[in-house]
């Protein structure tokens, strides 16, 4: 197959959107982005300043003015339009996200068809509004009450690297379609995937300030969160980021949709065809190169067929092609960013320490992957529920096998033995079990026949325990987190 060209070789240095503009930072702290899969500097971008974030925030401000002003059909057109920006430019909007993040070109597309998914649900969260308000006439003698929805105000929204572009779609549209203005907040490990999207939904005419972005950290986020005009945070990330940045909304009385790190299982029962479920399993483990919330990297054979799923698993694993995601033969691309390769060959190593034993290891390289950020898929097996490592996320492309005698046991391992409540799955024949599974695990995204639960966009990230924190969750039910009520009594007579 073909190496899709790349959008661009160098994006030169990025900008910062700041009410309606994309202006250039005058901070010092400049920084390189790095093609995971070439090692290639593709952009710098900058840390912004304390002035400029304020700027961004009092640009949203203004911003939240003018939504607030836009009739709900007006701001529901916008969002339609906003959509068809991102069908016009469908072809590159993967190109770049796989150029950035070092996912494949087939993942990349599925992550860009979820932008317009979420986008297309906020449409429909618009008009919903009219739904939700409610009006009683003669409620008691001459006395009618109704409640309206309305828009809190201009909201800090953080992002990711592992999924920059989707993360984004899971927040700012719905923050549009309630009236609100965000200051957008981006992983430094993919800021030219983050500026293009902005790029794209301007296109669609929003007002002035109604979407800023700034290059931050943790610093400007938590400065950003102090401003009296931010009224919330949505933020995807890990769960020591999440819960600093919830300790801080809760002192200052502002809401959140805060979503972090998961520990996520897959099961296999003994009733499986096992040359049916490996495939799934392997997208579960290994697909995204293992960068994503919803990911499994403990995977729990019960029964007698462990070693059958062993060998057919660990043969699906090395049959899987890495290199450049614009390569559309390649299965596999490299880690987003170097230090997240390295943590996850840090976890191999004690999982090791802690007496697992190797399957396949994904340490073992070609030369012609050296200049990338790349790890092959690695699978390790006698590990146990009590270890470390099958407690913690790798947040990689990992498995860890894991032998029960039972469901019951499974279910107590997942609902005990950790205390994250992302996501998990079970292969199964029988209805019965699944139903079980489903009924009795302790997690926010249930998956029965499938390697990854991801929820539709209409449905939201039903995230539980430590992997979840604040009063409404993303994508849909993040119109919860942009709105507010408003109570009316009136008597007239």
């Amino acid at each position: 197959m073909a190496l899709l060209p790349e959008v661009k070789k160098h994006y030169g240095k990025l900008k910062l959107l700041i009410d309606g503009e994309w202006v250039d930072s005058a901070s010092t702290l400049v920084h390189e982005d790095v093609n995971p899969a070439t090692g290639e500097v593709i952009a710098e971008f900058p840390t912004a300043t304390q002035e400029e974030a304020r700027a961004a925030v009092e640009a949203a401000q203004r911003g939240f003015e003018a939504m607030r002003k836009i009739a709900l059909r007006e701001r529901a057109r916008m969002l339609f339009d906003m959509r068809q920006k991102f069908e016009e430019h469908f072809d590159e909007l993967p190109r770049v996200l796989t150029q950035d993040h070092g996912r494949t070109i087939k993942e990349s597309i599925g992550s860009v068809r979820r932008v317009i998914e979420n986008i297309e649900s906020a449409c429909s969260a618009a008009y919903g509004l009219a739904a939700r308000n409610e009006h009683i006439d003669d409620l008691a003698n001459g006395i009618d009450m109704w409640l309206t929805w309305e828009p809190l105000g201009a909201f800090l929204i953080v992002t990711p690297g592992n999924i920059p572009m989707h993360a984004w779609s899971s927040f700012v549209p719905y923050a549009l379609a309630a009236g609100c203005s965000v200051v957008v907040s981006p992983s430094r490990q993919d800021p030219v995937a983050a500026e293009y999207i902005c790029r794209v939904a301007l296109e669609a005419g929003w007002p002035k300030g109604a979407i800023n972005m700034v290059h931050g950290g943790r610093d400007i986020n938590k400065y950003i969160l102090r401003q009296p005009e931010i009224q919330g945070l949505g933020f995807i990330g890990s769960s020591h980021a999440g819960w600093e940045l919830f300790k801080l909304c809760g002192e200052l009385g502002k809401n959140s949709s805060i979503n972090g790190n998961g520990k996520n299982t897959v099961v296999i029962m003994p009733d499986v065809d096992v040359d049916v479920v490996v495939p799934y399993v392997r997208q579960g483990c290994f697909g995204m190169t293992g960068q994503r919330c919803l990911g499994s990297d403990n995977v729990v054979v019960v029964g007698d067929i462990y070693e059958k799923f062993r060998e057919r698993f660990a043969l699906e694993a090395r049959s899987m092609k890495l290199g450049y995601g614009l390569d559309e033969s390649t299965a596999m691309g490299p880690y987003c960013a170097a230090s997240g390769r390295d943590k996850v060959a840090a976890w191999v190593e004690r999982a090791l320490a802690e007496g697992a034993t190797m399957v396949q290891d994904g340490r073992i390289l070609g030369p012609e992957l050296k200049k990338g950020f790349f790890m092959g898929p690695t699978i390790i097996e006698n590990v146990n529920p009590d270890m470390s490592i099958a407690k913690e996320e790798a947040f990689g492309a990992v498995a860890g096998l894991i032998r029960a005698e039972s469901l019951d046991q499974v279910i107590e391992w997942i609902n005990m033995k950790t205390d994250l409540g992302h996501s998990a799955c079970i292969m199964t024949e029988s209805g019965r079990v699944a139903r079980k599974f489903a009924r009795e695990v302790n997690v926010g995204n249930v998956g029965i026949n499938v390697g990854v639960p991801q929820p539709y966009a209409f449905f939201p990230l039903g995230s539980k325990r430590k992997s979840f924190f604040g009063g409404a969750k993303s994508r849909m039910a993040s119109m919860r987190l942009f709105l507010d009520e408003k109570t009316v009594t009136a008597r007239w007579v």
